[in-house]
């Protein structure tokens, strides 16, 4: 089992650039909570990264070009996918977006982690 984070950004160091200035400039607007609660400007926030590998959960992290080019599907971004033989969703956009902190993110990402996947 592995889960699939998609971030509600695209790669690309212009791209990047680009959302660090509308993550300073108009941070109320911008649609990547995934991105907000797991990374600061500039880097990864510390307290994700030590949760990332300390879990025995194998993860994934794409942007959602990378995503849509390698699973050729497309959803409403950012959310966490499971994938066991097939990809479902774990945590949607919605549910990710009435996330608040990075604490309860990650007891959300160890609860859907146990659960079986479904469709």
């Amino acid at each position: 089992m592995k889960l699939i984070f998609v971030y509600n950004a695209d790669s690309g160091l212009v791209n990047t650039l680009m959302d660090i200035g509308h993550k300073a400039i108009s941070p109320q607007t911008y649609q990547c909570n995934l991105c907000d609660l797991t990374f600061g400007m500039f880097k990864e926030n510390k307290k994700w990264k030590e949760f990332r590998k300390e879990s025995d959960t194998e993860m994934e992290f794409l942007h959602r070009d990378e995503f849509e080019q390698k699973y050729g599907k497309q959803f409403d971004y950012p959310l966490i996918l499971k994938q066991d033989d097939e990809l479902s969703v774990a945590i949607s956009q919605a549910e990710l977006n009435q996330i608040q902190t990075l604490d309860e993110l990650i007891e959300r990402v160890k609860i859907v982690s146990q659960l079986p996947a479904s469709n």
